[in-house]
């Protein structure tokens, strides 16, 4: 990261991503649903009940047997406790709101459930990482662990840690998801996307949050 994109994340008032958080924060307290309940009916100040939430997702679900995302996780308390349906896949609102809760955990260090359930996830996640997609013929590894530090189309390759999701991208020009980012690099190896919110994206990010464990939360990061 440039020492200015480094600035215009740490500077709140500089940093678009906060947009976002903000707008998350006004939907955290919206009434909805026929019961015409909020997020804070249930949860209260998200700034002390959302500390350290997203650091520990993607988690394993057991009423629905199935790792969930944190924003999985939001259309479920969505469906069960306000009795309304999820917001889109990259919707403002389903980004706003989970940008908001993550932002929460922000300095905190990712730290990924040890239940056995998600140990299979991250496993399953690790060898999507590594096997070979695409016309291309590339796996997510050949990129972000052999030729992290050098540059694609004069972009520093990262080593993939997903810290600061959902993320500002300058290249975007609007905040997005790990998952949106996860389908653009499929689409760049010339590889069918997942579809947003299937199991191989969710089991991708629980083994990327492995690898990134004991790193802080930056969200909301900004990126080019």
């Amino acid at each position: 990261m440039s020492p200015e994109t480094r600035a215009m994340q740490t500077d709140d008032t500089a940093n678009p991503g906060m947009l976002a958080v903000l707008d998350g924060e006004a939907l955290w307290r919206a009434k909805a649903g026929p019961a015409g309940r909020s997020c804070a009916d249930c949860h209260g100040d998200a700034r002390i009940t959302m500390r350290g939430v997203a650091a520990r997702y993607p988690a394993w679900n057991a009423a629905r047997g199935t790792p969930v995302g944190l924003a999985g996780q939001i259309d479920i308390c969505r469906a069960d406790r306000q009795g309304i349906s999820a917001w889109p896949a990259e919707s403002r609102e389903r980004l706003a709101v989970t940008a908001y809760v993550a932002h929460q955990s922000r300095g905190m260090p990712i730290s990924p459930p040890g239940d056995p359930e998600m140990a299979a996830a991250r496993e399953r996640g690790g060898r999507l990482f590594t096997a070979r997609m695409g016309q291309l013929d590339l796996a997510c590894a050949a990129c972000h662990d052999d030729n992290w530090g050098k540059r694609l189309g004069g972009t520093p390759i990262p080593q993939a840690h997903p810290v600061g999701y959902p993320i500002y991208r300058l290249e975007w020009q609007a905040v997005g998801s790990l998952q949106r980012r996860l389908r653009n690099c499929l689409s760049g190896v010339r590889a069918e996307p997942f579809p947003y919110d299937a199991p191989e994206l969710i089991e991708l990010e629980a083994f990327l949050m492995q690898r990134a464990a004991g790193l802080p939360i930056e969200t909301p990061a900004v990126r080019p």
